[in-house]
């Protein structure tokens, strides 16, 4: 089993970035495929981004595809978010998870078993 926190959210203006982490304590975090999530009021979890066990497949939602970018560090066992060229459209909460069943990571949050309590990110106009 894995536990996930996420850190760096926060208030930004349009055209700012921010780096989000999910550190994840627990045993074999490099077994574990892991995506991001995030969730604006009033809206369902959408996907964001997601990274396999070792980092060599990665996946973007259209919407933040050239913007943002995924890695890890297993030896840290943290993944990061770079998220550039922010959008007031990019405000949420986002959630990391983790997966260690499926062959290459989801992009539904069904499919993630383990989930952190999520990071507030606010970009301005």
């Amino acid at each position: 089993q894995v536990q996930l926190v996420e850190s760096g959210g926060g208030l930004v203006q349009a055209g700012g970035s921010l780096r989000l982490s999910c550190a994840a304590s627990g045993r074999s975090f490099s077994s574990y495929h892991v995506g991001w999530f995030r969730q604006a009021p009033g809206k369902e979890r959408e996907f964001v981004s997601a990274i396999s066990r070792g980092g060599d497949n990665t996946k973007y939602a259209d919407s933040v595809k050239g913007r943002f970018t995924i890695s890890r560090d297993n030896a840290k066992s943290t993944v990061y978010l770079q998220m550039n060229s922010l959008k007031p459209e990019d405000t949420a909460v986002y959630y990391c998870a983790g997966d260690r069943y499926l062959s290459v990571p989801a992009t539904s949050s069904y499919l993630y078993d383990y989930w952190g309590q999520g990071t507030q990110v606010t970009v301005s106009s």
